[in-house]
């Protein structure tokens, strides 16, 4: 094969879950049968690359230094949720049940692949709800073993400087029947079971 198909195959393998075969697959694709649409992925990715940074208040994607949810004056900013993602972040937005702000991570920490406090803009975070404005601080990392451990470690820090921390819910799905559920969901929705 040619070295751009090469690069082009090896530049699609640094997607998630897409492995050689897929990568080839992809950029095959893309050549014979939609090269319009891969002129058009280039320019996107140039334009993303280029043009989106993080927003200097809550760490999430943004074109600009500020992004529209932290300059949104409609905010309680009294709120603050810490999420692991923007995409978390879009997934919070779209229930239109949190009004507050946010912090994103990007990413969760995992001492087993190097990422520690600093990895994941603790300090910023910190100076971000000890701003005399913040009064709760909502958790709502991921529930697996690197989310709980991170959300700990937040509480703890958060917590030791005199702030409200609260953690998301967690229990059985809307629509989900118990028989299919596993056993630490249901265990985790009995203990945090409330008065109805």
């Amino acid at each position: 094969m040619s070295s751009s198909l090469d690069f082009l195959t090896e530049a699609l393998r640094r997607l998630p879950g897409i492995g050689p075969k897929s990568a080839q697959r992809m950029a095959f694709h893309l050549l014979q049968h939609d090269r319009e649409g891969a002129a058009m992925l280039s320019r996107a990715l140039y334009q993303a690359v280029e043009t989106v940074h993080h927003c200097a208040l809550c760490n999430t994607f943004a074109e600009k230094e500020i992004c529209d949810t932290c300059m949104d004056e409609q905010r309680d900013r009294s709120l603050l949720c810490v999420v692991e993602t923007p995409a978390d972040q879009l997934m919070i937005e779209q229930t239109m049940t949190f009004r507050g702000l946010y912090f994103v991570l990007m990413g969760r920490l995992s001492p087993l692949d190097g990422i520690g406090p600093k990895d994941i803009h603790l300090e910023k975070l910190v100076g971000r709800a000890t701003d005399g404005v913040v009064s709760e601080v909502v958790l709502a990392t991921n529930f697996t073993n690197e989310g709980e451990a991170t959300a700990h470690y937040i509480s703890e820090m958060l917590k030791a400087r005199g702030l409200k921390v609260s953690r998301l819910a967690r229990g059985v799905p809307v629509g989900g029947e118990l028989e299919y559920v596993d056993a630490g969901t249901i265990a985790r929705a009995m203990l945090d079971r409330r008065i109805a």
